[in-house]
């Protein structure tokens, strides 16, 4: 009441103060639709690492979810953590699908990101060596080439594999190449072994008796997908609605597991055999929230690395998870 005495005193009545509160709560709420129109378009990645993406975007559920505010959406595929980071990086897309460990290398070397969600608990890299390969173990790979994809949980995965076998990334030939290429120059014999990841993994194994000579499900950091963080910032009701359909599409890919191959074999046109194998064997779906669990996997990558010298002895990891994970936009009820 004192609020209004005075306001009155400056000759504005009670009806007059309530005819302005109202005329601000429209300019508000016009403000927040004309950043809402501004919005045309989402851009998302869907991957082969992801089974979840692949029902997303073939069910249409984004497309469906975004409608009603008239926001397309552009499907782009990536071919790795490190190509969905460089994306985002680069603002061509807006949410994209890495590893937990891969997310956290970009935030410390400044890809200003949010990881927002968890779409798999995977094991979906191991090292991988020929059929006929005389390795058998991480040490055999002194002196040796091993094709591997930079900035991904296959080169983070071998990073900690070769300190745990007293070796470093000197002691080894790294042959950069992307996932599919590493695969084939495993079966080639260009490479002495490969720091794998499905569904080229299973693939190698089925079709060409391609070995993995070395597993650790546990060093395997969790599919996460992350968003950039000025696109959060700007339309944080969107996020929540990406997040919505994904947990739509997860929820079907879990209840339905032979449409989720049907769907998987659809895009990767891999035989069903591969595709049991990865979906069967390595990839667990029951996980959304990026938790204590998720947190403490990819803190311990980042610990890993820093003591590798991957990283700089003053990379700041669990303050960089701090700010990195942010599972505010999940939907009640998810």
């Amino acid at each position: 009441m004192s609020s209004i005495r005075s306001f009155s005193r400056f000759g504005v009545n009670r009806r007059a103060f309530g005819g302005l509160l109202a005329g601000a709560a429209l300019l508000a709420l016009s403000g927040a639709a004309a950043v809402a129109s501004d919005l045309k378009e989402v851009a998302i990645d869907f991957a082969t690492y992801n089974p979840v993406s692949l029902v997303l975007k073939k069910q249409g559920l984004l497309e469906k979810a975004l409608e009603q505010d008239g926001i397309k959406v552009r499907w782009v595929q990536s071919a790795g953590s490190n190509k969905a980071l460089e994306f985002l990086n680069a603002g061509s897309i807006d949410f994209g699908s890495t590893a937990g460990s891969a997310a956290l290398v970009a935030r410390i070397n400044g890809n200003p990101i949010k990881s927002i969600y968890v779409y798999s608990r995977p094991e979906w890299t191991a090292l991988v060596a020929g059929k006929d390969s005389p390795i058998s173990k991480v040490a055999d790979l002194k002196g040796k080439r091993v094709a591997v994809t930079r900035g991904t949980d296959p080169h983070i995965f071998l990073v900690r594999a070769l300190a745990e076998a007293g070796l470093t990334d000197k002691d080894v030939k790294f042959v950069l190449l992307q996932h599919a290429d590493g695969r084939l120059a495993l079966s080639r014999g260009d490479v002495d072994a490969w720091a794998g990841l499905d569904p080229m993994m299973a693939a190698a194994e089925v079709e060409e008796g391609a070995k993995l000579f070395y597993r650790k499900p546990e060093a395997n950091t969790w599919g996460i997908l992350n968003v950039r963080e000025d696109f959060a910032k700007e339309h944080p009701e969107v996020v929540k609605k990406v997040l919505a359909a994904y947990e739509e599409a997860r929820k079907w890919a879990l209840a339905n597991p032979d449409g989720l191959k049907e769907e998987f074999i659809a895009v990767t046109k891999l035989p069903k055999v591969v595709v049991d194998r990865q979906i069967d064997q390595r990839t667990e779906l029951t996980h959304s929230v990026i938790g204590a669990p998720q947190r403490q996997s990819i803190q311990a990558a980042g610990d890993a690395l820093v003591a590798a010298g991957v990283l700089p002895a003053g990379a700041k990891v669990k303050e960089t998870l701090d700010v990195l994970i942010d599972p505010q936009y999940l939907p009640a009820g998810r």
